[in-house]
């Protein structure tokens, strides 16, 4: 029986479309399994912040300071992993069991984890320091709303690589 999120040689390859076959070539097996969509959601969280930290935060780079550097680093950072990884497991079976059983995975997903909880913790400090006053005093000041809600995206993309980390190591250990 094959490991969950790999595609075994009866699942069928593509997308069915009367009586042929397209995109035969993305494993949609693994895009759907728990790992594909806990990967997903780590892109779309990371997106989220990337983009909210770019409209909302960059024009108040001067009133943040280096939380905006240190959390941009860290979501663009992982975006790319992340993506990366993700590309190559939809797209090659061999890559999947071969990286996922790696120590890369289990490393890269424990240190983001980190780094977004740091980044997290230092850009609610900022927050509630430096935003919280302007917001009070300016009327339709957005950056503190837009980076509390990046902060707290910050903390839950932590939580999903910490869980990523966590199932990588079981599967680096032999777990399937």
């Amino acid at each position: 029986m094959a490991s969950f999120g790999v595609r075994g040689m009866g699942q069928p390859l593509g997308i069915r479309i009367c009586c042929c076959r397209v995109c035969t070539c993305i494993n949609f097996g693994f895009v759907l399994s728990r790992i594909g969509l806990l990967k997903l959601m780590q892109l779309g969280l990371a997106m989220l912040c990337e983009g909210l930290l770019i409209r909302y935060g960059v024009p108040y780079a001067d009133s943040i300071g280096q939380a905006l550097t240190s959390f941009l680093a860290t979501t663009g950072h992982c975006f790319t992993t992340t993506g990366i990884l993700l590309l190559c497991y939809a797209f090659s079976d061999k890559s999947y069991s071969l990286i996922r059983q790696s120590l890369f995975e289990t490393l890269f997903n424990g240190l983001a984890s980190c780094m977004y909880f740091s980044s997290s913790s230092y850009m609610g400090f900022a927050c509630v320091v430096w935003l919280h006053p302007q917001f009070l005093v300016r009327p339709g000041f957005w950056a503190y709303p837009a980076m509390t809600a990046c902060y707290y995206m910050g903390y839950a993309a932590g939580i999903l690589h910490a869980l990523d980390a966590y199932l990588a190591f079981r599967h680096f250990r032999g777990a399937r």
